[in-house]
This record gives structure tokens, sequence and C-alpha cells, in this order.
């Protein structure tokens, strides 16, 4: 068994500090709920942390598979040790687009060569924002949230620097997130782009993607969804939905490891319209013309540059098998099984001592992590890490409860939060 999948202690000793709250017996109906899980079997998938007892952070990077090592050995031993540059030809070349499909195909209800894996987040945001705002000239507004990820609104204020364009901020509720009437109130016929991300990174809630989308087509601009903390624990239709563009990192729910490339989504009817803006070899129609002039390719190869990252794309590919042998909508069901046990778990032991639930109690309205706050969280989270116990802090005063549903069991939350009270109450 894994760490996670251990005991917390022994049952007679939880049962006494459960009962101490006066509280339903939170310890027996998560261990109900993980014999029930469908899904339990994958805890022992992951490589075990020693002296972790709780790892909460799954939403900020994924636990590898045990498989890995051997995966990673046998590419360095044949793919590239053994074939060696022929590798480029018999695989490689392929990859990028070959591991857009499947993620496509798994995670994003989209049809294949719509989706690239290629460079950093960052990266694909500046190509797909800058690319975006040249599709509709004549309008000269970026619509973006005020609290959205720091690089989302960093790359968006410096593409209006380059463009001239203005930004125009959504502030939402801070639990509720951007609804489709904070979007209608502020897209205009001057709206080139609105960006925004499905899952917000603080509260967790969960943007209603094909009503706001629909507004802003409305309005005669292009969507653009950052997916980083919803890919792989939310099931979505991009083709459906009408999304013009998207990027997500795969490090978080699709637990590639620390630095794997993130993809991008580009909707096949803006194929050689959106133009992305860094004109590497990658993207050129004959990659090896080695011609005088950049002539890009027609589809979706088009949003890459330079080399893409093999070796970072390897630890994805073993997620992406079990997430498409349960079904993102089992992996869904078991993340919402965790948020609403957790918030169960947040309302007996943590509201009395002046928690703060900084998420949608509504499982429809939230992605795959709750967060709650209290004014000594900065400190209580340094004491937890020091302890085993791994959630995130997020600046000002929030732990995030970061739930990975292959990854994690409802009796591994519930020692996170006790772990919490007990910080509170030392």
């Amino acid at each position: 068994m894994t760490e996670a999948s251990t005991p917390i202690e022994s049952a007679e000793d939880e049962h006494r500090r459960v009962a101490g709250i006066s509280a339903p017996d939170l310890l027996s109906e998560a261990r109900r709920l993980d014999t029930a899980d469908p899904l339990a079997h994958h805890l022992d998938a992951f490589v075990d942390a020693p002296g972790v007892t709780a790892y909460l952070d799954g939403n900020s990077l994924g636990r590898p598979l045990k498989e890995l090592p051997e995966k990673v050995g046998a590419f360095i031993r044949e793919d590239w040790g053994t074939r060696l540059i022929r590798s480029w030809d018999e695989q490689w070349m392929a990859l990028p687009m070959q591991l857009g499909d499947r993620i496509a195909e798994i995670a994003l209800g989209a049809a294949a060569g719509q989706t690239v894996v290629a460079d950093s987040t960052s990266v694909l945001l500046y190509k797909l924002m800058r690319a975006a705002v040249a599709a509709r000239p004549g309008r000269d507004e970026i619509v973006i949230e005020a609290g959205n990820f720091p690089t989302d609104r960093f790359i968006a204020a410096g593409i209006a620097k380059e463009t001239g364009a203005a930004l125009r901020w959504i502030e939402p509720d801070g639990v509720a997130g951007v609804t489709a009437s904070d979007v209608a109130a502020v897209v205009s016929e001057r709206t080139a782009l609105v960006v925004l991300s499905h899952v917000d990174y603080r509260s967790g809630a969960l943007a209603d993607m094909p009503a706001i989308t629909s507004v802003v087509h409305d309005a005669g601009a292009l969507m653009l969804w950052d997916l980083c903390h919803s890919v792989g624990v939310v099931p979505m239709q991009l083709d459906e939905w009408g999304v013009d563009l998207a990027v997500g990192c795969t490090y978080k729910y699709l637990n590639g490891g620390p630095g794997s490339p993130a993809f991008a989504y580009l909707r096949a009817e803006h194929h050689g319209t959106v133009t992305q803006p860094i004109h590497g070899w990658w993207s050129a129609a004959d990659i090896f013309a080695m011609g005088p002039e950049y002539a890009p390719v027609g589809g979706i190869r088009q949003l890459l540059s330079g080399t893409p990252p093999v070796m970072s794309m390897l630890a994805m590919q073993g997620m992406l098998d079990l997430i498409e042998a349960e079904g993102i909508a089992a992996v869904r069901a078991k993340s919402i099984s965790l948020t609403d046990f957790a918030v169960r778990a947040y309302d007996e032991l943590l509201a009395p001592l002046g928690v703060r639930l900084l998420t949608s109690r509504d499982a429809a309205h939230r992605g795959g992590h709750i967060t709650i706050g209290h004014d000594s969280f900065q400190q209580v989270t340094q004491q937890l890490w020091g302890e085993g116990i791994i959630p995130d802090f997020r600046f000002p005063d929030g732990i995030r409860l970061g739930l990975s549903p292959l990854s994690t069991s409802h009796e591994e939350t519930l020692r996170g939060i006790l772990a919490v009270r007990d910080a509170l109450t030392a």
C-alpha cells in the first residue's frame, strides 16, 4: 500500500479524536467511501513518498507513477540510446501532434488535428493571445479577470502594450468566480479577445464555459480558456461549446512532472487565419527546406516553434492511459466525492475554529480543489509541511486542498484536515 492509503492511526485512537469534536464519524465515513470507490485500486500506482502522510497538492504537481522509471530507462536505452537520431523519423516528429490528439480525445472533447503539445504554458499563452488579437483588426480591447493567474495577466498586459490595446478587467465574486453576466457587462464591439480560467486557481470556482463562450461570440470576439486547473479532472466539450483557443499545463492532474510541456488547442476553423507570432522552423511548411523565408504549415503544427521537449512528454502518457481506461466522467465523480467530503469535514472540524470556506459548496460550481482561509495559514502551512502533510498556501491567507482523484483517498483527505485542526488548536 502507498503512504496515502495507510491507516491514519489505530481505529480506537482516531475515533476518540473525532468524537471529541461532537461530529459524525468522519473516519468511518471516509473508509466507507474508500471501500466503495471504483477507482481506489489506482492509489497503489503512484510512487510512495516516505514521510508524507497526506499529499493534498495534486493540483500543483501530480505524483509520479511507479512505472515511470522503467519507461524513462527504456527511452534512454532504446529510443534515444539505440535508435539515436533515427527516432525523429520513426516517432518523435509526430509526437507533439499525436499526444495533443490523445489529450483532446480523453480530456477536452475535441476532434483530432486541433491540439498540440509544445512549449510552456506561458509561451503558448503568448502565442495564442497575440495571434487572436491580430486576428481581430479594428478591435482594441483584451478582457481578463483581475484575479486571474499572474502569468495570464502579465502576458495580456504585455500584449496590450505591444499592440496598443486596452485591458478591461472583470472583478467577480471571489467564491462564485466569473459568470456569463460578468462577461456580458464588459464585452463590446471593441473586444478582440477574452481570456479566462476554466477553474479559478484560488477558489476552485468552475466557470460556465459554454455560456461564457457564447456571450463572447455574440460580441464578435475570440475566447481563450486557460485549462490548467481543469484538464484531467473536469470534463469539457471544446468543439461542441465553440471554444476558439485554449491552453493547459500537464503537470497537475495529468502528472507530467515539473516543467512538463503545455498543450494548445486551436479550433479548426481558425487554422490559417489565427497565425502565431513565433516563427520557428518546426512550424514551417517544409521543416527541412531551410529556405530563405518563413512559410507556415497549414495544420495544428503551425503552433510549434522550436524542437519539442520529447523526454518531458513521457510522464504524462501513463496518466493519460489511466484516465482513458476509467473515463473522465468517472474521474470527475471521484473528484466530486472527495471535495464534497472535504467540505463536510471542514464544517465539522474547521468552521468552529473560525476558518472560512473560500470555495463553492455546490459541486457543479467547483473544480478539483477547495480553499479554506484563516489569518494564520501561512505559518500553519509551513508547520504542516514539516509534519509530512502537504497542502499549499495561496496569498494572503488561503490553504488549497488539491485532491487529485486517482492518487488521493478520502481517508488521506481527512488526515490532512485533521492536521489543520490540530495546528490551529495546539
